[in-house]
């Protein structure tokens, strides 16, 4: 059976109250019963000395009768059990049990110890008193009191004693203990009953403060415990005191508040969860194509190479051949326009072989301490003058915090003159073209935006605008430039993205690190002047 904390603390209160009770009754009794028996047997030497001095006189006169009367008269009074006179060798001289008269009493029995005690035993009183069982099995007190043999007893005329006896002999008085039992009997029923209503009304105490102090405390944290574990987070405990409950209560709502923004951080978390494993996918798709293009731009450039050095000796062959006809003046002039046009097709395929042994080339970069807002400039001013870019309106946001990087000028600013004129081709009725610089969010390197607001680059066509050949461009372009940009990028160890929108525009952000083993403080200390070209 299970049982509440009220009942655990009551029952063991009462437990110990009652262990101290009875200590407390035991000792009491028995203190009490001491005093008990000191009273009666004061009482008894008093009647006993009251006894001999009455009797004193008859004694002298040797008038026995008259003393035995007086005895017997004592032995009436409420309370006496036996009187008895008694000889110096233990002959009954008289008792109120007359059947004891003249009887030698046996000094093995128990009633003669009180008259001669054995070495062993002491007295249960001060005055001599000894407890025993009558042969009734009554509880009794005997109290023996000698008569002595005074100086009157032995010149008196009357009755002659010798002087050398100094005990004439013993009064001995028995007195019943009935009614001090009683008494005790009534003491300890008292005791009993008191502590039975103190019990009841210890249990009734302490049940109402527990109710109140803890019974009710605990119920309500218990409460809370269930619906917190039900997922109720919002529940609180009232805090009705400054106690050590009060305590508890204090830190099981800080708990509970705790678990609620732990929740609600699992399910944010959870919430966001897909979508950051989206955008990782995204990422590692990402990094997959540039690992795809990186290995398709390599494997092309050794094809390419081979390609582009066998066809380079045949073009120039019909170069060369066709530019000696064309000056001859034996050639018909109606041919001269069709043999102009062999010129000019075959210079468009030398440029394109042109394009191919640069694209296939790996050139190692040259790198020297750069300043990327130099190269920028640079850029613009061989390309700002040129006649597709009258109508643009060319923004210049450069940050003046960027430092300078270990770059190859010549290779970057070839980078940003494709990226320039690609963008004027997409402007061909006119836009703006903004060019940003500023510090990478890591501070590890530096982003350069290049942003037109032309015709736009559609959604299918941007995965492939890295790859060789790959142009818009109906009447011009080989395809190569943007291949050629990326790779210098790739060298250098940076990045270039695409973001485009049709008829919004497109943007171009390059990132390049700073030199891995110098700081940006070391950078902007230990940079050198740029390149005398730029």
């Amino acid at each position: 059976m299970r049982l509440s904390l009220i009942t655990k603390l009551t029952l063991w209160t009462s437990m110990i109250l009652v262990a101290f009770m009875a200590l407390f009754a035991y000792m009491n009794l028995k203190e009490l019963r001491q005093l008990f028996l000191e009273a009666t047997a004061s009482a008894t030497d008093k009647l006993s000395n009251t006894i001999i001095k009455t009797t004193h006189y008859q004694m002298l006169i040797n008038d026995l009768p008259r003393v035995f009367d007086m005895i017997r008269e004592v032995g009436t009074l409420e309370g006496i059990r036996q009187i008895r006179l008694i000889s110096n060798g233990g002959r009954v001289i008289f008792s109120t049990d007359e059947k004891e008269i003249g009887v030698l009493l046996d000094k093995n029995a128990e009633s003669y110890n009180i008259i001669g005690p054995k070495p062993q035993q002491q007295s249960a009183t001060k005055n001599g008193g000894r407890i025993y069982r009558d042969k009734s099995g009554k509880l009794v007190m005997g109290l023996a009191k000698a008569i002595y043999n005074e100086k009157g007893c032995s010149t008196s005329r009357c009755h002659f004693h010798s002087a050398n006896l100094p005990v004439l002999g013993i009064l001995e008085m028995t007195v019943s203990l009935d009614k001090m039992q009683a008494q005790l009997a009534a003491y300890r029923d008292k005791i009993i009953t008191m502590t039975f209503f103190l019990l009841i009304m210890v249990w009734a105490c302490i049940t109402l403060c527990m109710q109140k102090i803890v019974n009710i405390p605990v119920k309500q944290l218990l409460k809370h415990a269930r619906e917190v574990g039900s997922g109720n987070l919002d529940a609180s405990v009232k805090i009705t005191s400054a106690d050590e409950m009060g305590t508890l209560a204090l830190v099981m709502n800080e708990m509970t508040l705790g678990l609620k923004k732990s929740y609600e951080q699992l399910e944010e978390w959870g919430r966001t969860l897909e979508g950051k494993v989206a955008e990782r996918s995204q990422e590692l798709e990402r990094i997959q194509a540039q690992l795809i293009r990186s290995e398709k731009l390599a494997s092309l450039g050794e094809l390419v190479a081979g390609i582009a050095h066998e066809i380079n000796n045949p073009l120039t062959g019909i170069l060369v051949f066709s530019s000696l006809i064309s000056n001859d003046s034996r050639l018909d002039p109606a041919l001269k326009s069709d043999l102009s046009t062999i010129i000019q097709e075959t210079e468009r395929c030398a440029v394109i072989v042109k394009g191919l042994l640069d694209f296939s080339r790996e050139s190692v970069p040259q790198k020297t301490w750069t300043s990327l807002n130099g190269i920028l400039d640079a850029s613009l001013a061989l390309v700002k003058n040129q006649a597709q870019f009258h109508n643009i309106n060319i923004i210049l946001d450069y940050s003046p915090d960027i430092p300078a990087i270990m770059a190859d000028p010549h290779q970057i600013e070839q980078v940003f003159i494709n990226i320039l004129l690609n963008a004027s081709h997409a402007m061909s009725d006119g836009g703006t073209l903004r060019i940003v610089t500023d510090m990478a969010g890591d501070r590890k390197g530096v982003v350069v935006k290049i942003a037109d607001t032309g015709c736009g680059i559609p959604e299918e066509n941007l995965p492939k605008i890295f790859d060789p050949f790959f142009t818009t461009k109906e009447t011009s372009g080989t395809g190569l430039g943007l291949s050629v940009s990326y790779g210098i990028i790739n060298s250098h160890g940076g990045t270039i993205e695409v973001e485009s929108t049709v008829c919004v525009g497109t943007t171009f952000t390059i990132h390049l690190p700073i030199t891995p083993a110098m700081t940006q403080e070391d950078a902007l200390n230990g940079a050198g002047k740029p390149a005398e070209n730029i």
